[in-house]
Protein backbone atom coordinates (compact mmCIF):
# COMPACT_ATOMS: atom_id res chain seq x y z
CA UNK A 1 0.00 0.00 0.00
CA UNK A 2 1.73 3.23 -1.00
CA UNK A 3 1.06 6.24 0.90
CA UNK A 4 1.63 10.19 -0.49
CA UNK A 5 5.38 10.02 0.76
CA UNK A 6 6.32 7.01 -1.50
CA UNK A 7 5.58 9.66 -3.90
CA UNK A 8 8.38 12.17 -2.30
CA UNK A 9 10.62 9.17 -1.51
CA UNK A 10 10.83 8.06 -5.37
CA UNK A 11 12.10 11.20 -6.82
CA UNK A 12 14.35 11.58 -3.99
CA UNK A 13 15.74 8.17 -4.69
CA UNK A 14 15.46 7.36 -0.52
CA UNK A 15 13.82 4.72 1.10
CA UNK A 16 12.39 5.50 4.51
CA UNK A 17 12.95 3.83 7.35
CA UNK A 18 10.14 5.81 9.74
CA UNK A 19 6.83 5.82 8.86
CA UNK A 20 4.52 8.76 9.76
CA UNK A 21 2.19 6.83 12.00
CA UNK A 22 5.49 5.65 14.25
CA UNK A 23 6.43 9.60 14.57
CA UNK A 24 3.10 10.25 15.57
CA UNK A 25 3.17 7.33 18.00
CA UNK A 26 6.73 8.06 19.48
CA UNK A 27 5.22 11.90 19.63
CA UNK A 28 2.01 11.14 21.81
CA UNK A 29 4.30 9.26 24.31
CA UNK A 30 6.34 12.13 24.81
CA UNK A 31 3.18 14.32 25.41
CA UNK A 32 1.92 12.25 27.98
CA UNK A 33 4.80 11.68 30.05
CA UNK A 34 5.34 15.02 30.15
CA UNK A 35 2.22 16.45 31.28
CA UNK A 36 1.57 13.37 34.03
CA UNK A 37 5.00 14.79 35.94
CA UNK A 38 4.96 17.47 38.59
CA UNK A 39 7.42 20.22 37.57
CA UNK A 40 6.66 22.66 40.68
CA UNK A 41 9.68 21.71 42.39
CA UNK A 42 11.98 21.95 39.14
CA UNK A 43 9.65 25.55 38.68
CA UNK A 44 10.97 26.94 41.95
CA UNK A 45 14.57 25.32 41.67
CA UNK A 46 14.66 27.34 37.72
CA UNK A 47 12.60 30.68 39.47
CA UNK A 48 15.49 30.56 42.74
CA UNK A 49 18.45 30.30 40.18
CA UNK A 50 17.05 32.96 37.79
CA UNK A 51 16.56 35.38 41.35
CA UNK A 52 19.97 34.49 42.41
CA UNK A 53 21.66 34.98 39.11
CA UNK A 54 19.81 38.69 38.67
CA UNK A 55 20.10 39.44 42.45
CA UNK A 56 24.66 38.83 41.81
CA UNK A 57 24.11 40.45 38.37
CA UNK A 58 22.43 43.89 40.23
CA UNK A 59 24.71 44.20 42.48
CA UNK A 60 28.06 43.95 40.43
CA UNK A 61 26.08 46.41 37.84
CA UNK A 62 25.32 48.61 41.07
CA UNK A 63 28.59 48.82 41.95
CA UNK A 64 29.97 49.66 38.85
CA UNK A 65 26.82 52.17 38.37
CA UNK A 66 28.14 53.79 41.71
CA UNK A 67 31.49 54.65 40.79
CA UNK A 68 30.57 55.92 37.50
CA UNK A 69 28.18 57.99 39.62
CA UNK A 70 30.95 59.12 41.76
CA UNK A 71 33.43 59.79 39.10
CA UNK A 72 30.98 61.89 37.17
CA UNK A 73 28.97 63.39 39.71
CA UNK A 74 25.62 63.54 37.38
CA UNK A 75 21.98 63.40 39.03
CA UNK A 76 20.78 61.05 36.36
CA UNK A 77 23.24 58.58 37.36
CA UNK A 78 23.01 58.65 41.03
CA UNK A 79 18.83 58.30 40.07
CA UNK A 80 19.46 55.01 37.89
CA UNK A 81 21.58 53.89 41.02
CA UNK A 82 18.70 54.37 42.80
CA UNK A 83 16.00 52.27 40.47
CA UNK A 84 18.73 49.48 40.05
CA UNK A 85 18.99 49.03 44.00
CA UNK A 86 15.20 49.54 44.32
CA UNK A 87 15.05 46.81 41.36
CA UNK A 88 17.76 43.80 43.62
CA UNK A 89 15.88 44.68 47.09
CA UNK A 90 12.67 43.72 44.68
CA UNK A 91 14.02 40.51 43.44
CA UNK A 92 14.93 39.69 47.04
CA UNK A 93 11.59 39.96 48.33
CA UNK A 94 10.39 37.78 45.17
CA UNK A 95 13.08 35.04 46.57
CA UNK A 96 11.27 35.53 49.58
CA UNK A 97 7.95 35.20 48.88
CA UNK A 98 8.70 32.00 46.46
CA UNK A 99 10.12 30.44 49.86
CA UNK A 100 7.26 31.46 51.25
CA UNK A 101 4.55 30.13 48.61
CA UNK A 102 6.40 26.90 48.20
CA UNK A 103 6.20 26.27 52.13
CA UNK A 104 2.36 27.20 51.73
CA UNK A 105 2.14 23.93 48.75
CA UNK A 106 3.93 21.73 50.78
CA UNK A 107 1.76 22.57 53.98
CA UNK A 108 -1.51 22.10 51.81
CA UNK A 109 0.13 18.51 50.30
CA UNK A 110 0.58 16.78 53.54
CA UNK A 111 -2.87 18.29 55.45
CA UNK A 112 -5.59 16.34 54.89
CA UNK A 113 -8.35 15.29 57.14
CA UNK A 114 -7.44 15.43 60.91
CA UNK A 115 -10.18 14.45 62.85
CA UNK A 116 -13.18 11.86 60.24
CA UNK A 117 -16.16 10.89 62.23
CA UNK A 118 -18.32 8.31 60.31
CA UNK A 119 -21.69 8.76 62.28
CA UNK A 120 -24.78 5.94 61.73
CA UNK A 121 -28.70 7.67 62.42
CA UNK A 122 -30.03 4.55 63.33
CA UNK A 123 -33.66 5.47 63.92
CA UNK A 124 -36.68 6.81 61.69
CA UNK A 125 -37.17 9.33 58.89
CA UNK A 126 -39.91 11.43 61.32
CA UNK A 127 -36.54 10.80 64.15
CA UNK A 128 -34.38 11.97 61.96
CA UNK A 129 -35.99 15.04 60.87
CA UNK A 130 -36.87 16.21 64.18
CA UNK A 131 -33.39 15.78 64.71
CA UNK A 132 -32.28 18.00 61.97
CA UNK A 133 -34.88 20.57 63.08
CA UNK A 134 -34.38 21.17 66.61
CA UNK A 135 -30.48 21.07 66.08
CA UNK A 136 -27.88 18.32 67.63
CA UNK A 137 -28.07 18.42 71.28
CA UNK A 138 -25.65 16.98 74.01
CA UNK A 139 -29.01 14.82 75.19
CA UNK A 140 -29.47 13.34 71.54
CA UNK A 141 -26.07 12.21 71.41
CA UNK A 142 -26.14 10.12 74.74
CA UNK A 143 -29.20 8.45 73.65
Amino acid sequence: MKNNFDKIDESLEIKATITAKEIIKESKKEIKSIQSKDHSELDYDYIRGTLYNLIEKGQEAATSLLELAQDGQQPRAYEVFGQLIKSVADSTDKLMDIHQKVKELKKEEKSGPKNVTNALFIGSTAELQKLLKNGLNAEDISK
